[in-house]
């Protein structure tokens, strides 16, 4: 070993110790992770002893659950058996207000399903073709976030505390679990019975909840029937109160947006669909007439609780939890409805289906109950959703069919629109092109009359020669005017379309949201506010080319006709947006984007093979031409006439 490596080794140990020594936390520090140590020990303890505790209290809860379940076993029960407290508060229910709470699960090609003996209801609904964005299997609810249940009677009893008993009405044989498939149907029931004087169950007196599943399908067919239940079930009333409510929990990337589209909708009998605000945490109504359905609506799924014939009124309310720590959490949904009965008949089934499933149009349309009115299509006015249910969704589903990427389909897409409004494009070029040759005449007019108070004869040349050079100023305004219902419609369509969840294209990940190339956790004031704390690519690209696009169009068109201050608006409409855009579908933006860049490609198009010296020598033959009158403006003429020689 030469000297050179040994003052190398020499150096590097003694770099080392000084980096160590650098890099050594401070008395300070050392003491403040001491006492965060400290604190994490303290907290671990904790969560070993509320371990312990909660293994206690589910070791109490079996060892009850078997003493309820081996008094559940006896079909005969005694008064003397029963504890007076559970009689007074069960009353003929007594007898089913314990048991062993057993789930049964239905599932088919599309949902998944359980149903708890305890309460009798669907108490879990899975999504089988969806996942969360987190990837997590796509659960619509649980027992945890949601319940239904039927209040009995004036005692307060409802059927969430009640044990049902299975029963299989038609189809394959009791079993825990059953797949369903293509035709195939499964009506399985859950059913409770009331007490006789001797305290027995009374088997020929019921009240059941009737589920009948089909194999790919997002709805299930739900009864109510009661046999003989008229004294027992809601006795002297003409409705039974059904209680329903239902945590909302985040299932998409921005749930800030979600959030946005989560409310309470509902449809009456024979009218249009309504809803509770949407951007409104807390909102609030009655329905004090027939409701066909109330659906509990997220951006992309929904459950909807639908009757065949009609609810008789309704309470709803969506709230927010400010205790609430989930950051997934977004509202509560509740619905108080009043279901009829009809009083008079001993056996009575009140028809009702369920829908749990994804806000797909061409889905919700099968069911005829306007089911599809929960999707934002613009059904404020009419050209909106007529565009996009009878153009726009058939084209996209058509592209769909062939597998082709959704960026790719929104490419596609993209074109045949800018070749169907290509006409109205050309129309509006044409217009330009001819303010553009009469700009020098424009121009002329406006050195003869320079000063302000001239302006209004500085108008009246200027549309003179318009009229005489055949040239109309609006004509290009008209052309654009008709486009913007397709705009909006597109604007509508692209956010809601939840065939866009989920798919990537380039580095977008989800083309329903936005794309960020860049994200930041601290909260920026008013920039995060207002942008938000990410940079989505897209929305910047389309910022970008319409500012571009706002500098070409104002460079062809004639600006000395503009408004003071309208130039400057049309570049700083592009920035708002900027902001506004940033936080919305990416698809959305992708496709203005495109539009954009379209719009550049036919316009040089047209500039190339449109001749504006043929155009001027048009203009010069129009203005040799006698100026032929309107009939409009030859009944003024006609009038005044008619006025001057009647003064005289």
């Amino acid at each position: 070993m030469n000297k050179n490596t040994i003052l190398g080794f020499v150096f590097i140990f003694l770099i080392l110790i000084g980096y160590s020594w650098y890099m050594a936390p401070s008395e300070e520090v050392m003491k403040k992770q001491a006492a965060e140590a400290r604190m994490n020990d303290s907290i671990q303890k904790v969560q070993i002893k509320e371990a312990v505790r909660a293994d206690s209290i589910r070791k109490s809860q079996q060892a009850i659950s078997k003493v309820q379940d081996s008094i559940s076993a006896q079909t005969v029960v005694s008064d003397s058996s029963l504890n007076a407290q559970v009689l007074r508060k069960f009353g003929d229910f007594a007898g089913v207000s314990h048991g062993e709470n057993k789930t049964y699960i239905i599932e088919n090609e599309k949902i998944k399903l359980k149903i708890n003996t305890k309460g009798g209801i669907i108490s879990y609904a899975e999504i089988k073709n969806y996942r969360t964005y987190d990837t997590l299997p796509l659960v619509l609810f649980n027992s945890e976030t949601a319940m239904m249940s039927f209040l009995l009677n004036d005692q307060q009893v409802e059927t969430k505390d009640l044990y049902f008993e299975p029963v299989v009405k038609s189809g394959v044989a009791l079993q825990d679990s059953v797949y369903l498939e293509g035709d195939a149907k499964y009506t399985f029931a859950m059913r409770i019975y009331p007490s006789d004087a001797s305290g027995a169950l009374d088997k020929s007196r019921f009240m059941e909840f009737e589920y009948t599943f089909k194999g790919n399908d997002y709805m299930v067919d739900y009864h109510l029937n009661m046999q003989g239940m008229s004294n027992v079930v809601a006795p002297g009333l003409n409705d039974i109160p059904l209680f329903w409510t239902m945590q909302m929990i985040s299932k998409e990337k921005d749930p800030a947006q979600e959030m946005k589209q989560t409310a309470v909708y509902y449809r009456y009998l024979g009218e249009d669909v309504k809803n509770l605000t949407e951007t409104n945490v807390d909102d609030a109504d009655e329905l004090e007439t027939k409701v066909q359905w109330i659906s509990f609506k997220q951006q992309f799924f929904s459950v909807a609780l639908i009757s065949k014939n009609s609810f008789a009124k309704a309470k709803i309310k969506q709230s927010g939890d400010e205790l609430n720590l989930d950051p997934k959490f977004m509202k509560n949904l509740y619905a108080e409805i009043s279901v009829p009965l009809a009083s008079s008949s001993d056996f009575q089934s009140i028809p009702m289906q369920m829908y749990m499933g994804p806000n797909k149009y061409k889905v919700l349309k099968t069911y005829e109950f306007e089911l599809e009115r929960q999707i934002p299509l613009g059904w404020g006015f009419f050209l909106l959703h007529w565009i996009n249910r009878f153009a726009v969704i058939p084209v996209f589903d058509f592209l769909s069919s062939f597998g082709w990427n959704y960026g790719i389909i929104i490419l596609v897409l993209t074109i045949l629109l800018k070749i169907f409004l290509f006409p109205i494009a050309y129309k509006t070029y044409m217009s330009s092109a001819k303010m553009r040759v009469l700009k020098p005449e424009v121009d002329e007019i406006g050195g003869k009359f320079p000063k302000k108070e001239d302006a209004l004869k500085k108008q009246q040349a200027t549309m003179a020669l318009y009229k005489k050079a055949g040239v109309n100023p609006m004509a290009g305004c008209i052309p654009m005017l008709l486009q913007m219902p397709i705009l909006f419609a597109l604007f509508k369509f692209f956010p809601a379309a939840i065939e866009l969840r989920q798919q990537g294209f380039l580095w977008a990940d989800d083309l329903s949201t936005y794309d960020a190339i860049v994200s930041w956790s601290a909260q920026i004031p008013i920039l995060s506010n207002v942008y938000g704390n990410h940079v989505s690519l897209f929305t910047v690209l389309m910022t970008i080319s319409t500012i571009f696009y706002t500098k070409i169009n104002n460079d062809m068109m004639s600006s000395s006709q503009q408004l003071p201050g309208m130039k400057t608006m049309m570049y700083l409409m592009p920035l708002m947006f900027l902001g506004f855009f940033n936080n919305y579908a990416s698809g959305l933006s992708y496709y203005y984007f495109l539009a954009n860049v379209i719009t550049f490609a036919q316009m040089y198009a047209m500039r190339m093979f449109v001749n504006e010296t043929a155009i001027h020598a048009k203009i010069q033959e129009n203005k040799k031409k006698p100026v032929k009158k309107s009939k409009f403006q030859e009944k003024l003429e006609e009038m005044a006439k008619q006025k001057g020689l009647n003064q005289k």
